[in-house]
């Protein structure tokens, strides 16, 4: 219950605008990186912070620390956690409320609920993730893709995202799941990507047909290397370079490595593709036809401080 969601660029509105409210601010193994921070001029200068770390490299390197912790979390925390005295903050969480009924208003409900139109990445992420009774283990590629699972799936399971985090790695994804596949052979392993990310290392098709990997892959498909294209549209005038995408038919690709696969563009058949794919003994592609310029807000445009959010496109500059 105290978990807020996510920090950073395309994280939650009440957990950007929070970091640069509260009176402190505890960080355990963060580095700073400027997707959670966006301006460091303008980030959590109110606050007194205290840095959890191994690495004593991490601490002051991105933003000035009060008081550094140097070691194991693991002991640590549980150090700190003894000498503190318990205290419910009732009035500081009630604040989030209404940054949170914002955020769910104008982009949460619409993504995971529309009322009409094509399929959205939001929608597929929750479904996925409801269908596995949020117990899979979620890899992800890079770009829209991995924004969404990282919003919407859901996890009751600890060591469950396999992610490549900011570093942008396309093509990480499929891979990514061969590996997991082996650390956690008994769990459901559900990878999330793009057309662009999936092309980049599809040729790992082949590695899935002769170890005969179970690996659900679930293909988000919108014709465009879409995080690109959202920064094109918003920033640069919809000067589309180099980003919309003539995709081959990655059904068939599939079946040509022994791998079983299924289309769907429409919203009605999305359940019952969902269940072929988790009750298929062994790999799946699963093709959603999503929207072709979805977007993903919350957004932090670069150079801009992480409470000035775009929840829907405005006047963007850059």
């Amino acid at each position: 219950p105290l978990n807020k969601g996510m920090l950073g660029m395309h994280g939650n509105l009440a957990t950007n605008i929070k970091t640069n409210e509260c009176d402190v601010l505890i960080a355990i193994g963060m580095r700073f990186d400027d997707r959670v921070t966006g301006n460091l001029k303008t980030y959590a200068k109110q606050a007194k912070v205290i840095h959890f770390d191994i690495d004593p490299s991490e601490i002051d390197k991105n933003v000035k620390t009060n008081l550094a912790v140097i070691g194991d979390c693991k002991e640590t925390l549980a150090a700190v956690t003894k000498k503190l005295i318990k205290n419910s903050h009732t009035e500081w969480r009630e604040s989030f409320k209404d940054s949170e009924k914002k955020e769910f208003v104008s982009v949460i409900n619409p993504e995971l609920h529309p009322a009409e139109g094509p399929i959205t990445m939001g929608e597929v992420v929750r479904a996925v993730s409801d269908a596995t009774k949020n117990e899979a283990v979620l890899v992800t590629d890079v770009g829209q893709n991995q924004m969404m699972a990282a919003r919407y799936f859901r996890f009751t399971k600890q060591r469950s995202i396999v992610t490549s985090g900011g570093l942008g790695t396309m093509g990480f994804g499929l891979p990514s799941a061969i590996g997991v596949s082996f650390g956690a052979p008994d769990r459901t392993i559900c990878l999330f990507c793009g057309d662009g990310g999936l092309q980049m290392t599809i040729q790992e098709l082949g590695t899935i047909m002769e170890a005969g990997i179970n690996v659900k892959i679930i293909l988000l498909n919108n014709n465009y290397l879409g995080m690109v294209r959202q920064w094109q549209e918003l920033f640069f005038n919809e000067r589309y370079s180099s980003t919309p995408m003539t995709n081959p038919d990655y059904v068939k690709i599939a079946s040509a490595y022994g791998i079983k696969g299924r289309s769907v563009y429409l919203r009605e058949e999305l359940p019952v593709a969902i269940n072929e794919m988790l009750s298929t003994n062994g790999a799946f592609l699963l093709e959603v036809g999503v929207i072709e310029k979805g977007m993903v807000y919350p957004m932090t445009p670069a150079g801009e401080t992480v409470t000035n959010m775009l929840l829907y496109r405005e006047n963007c500059k850059l």
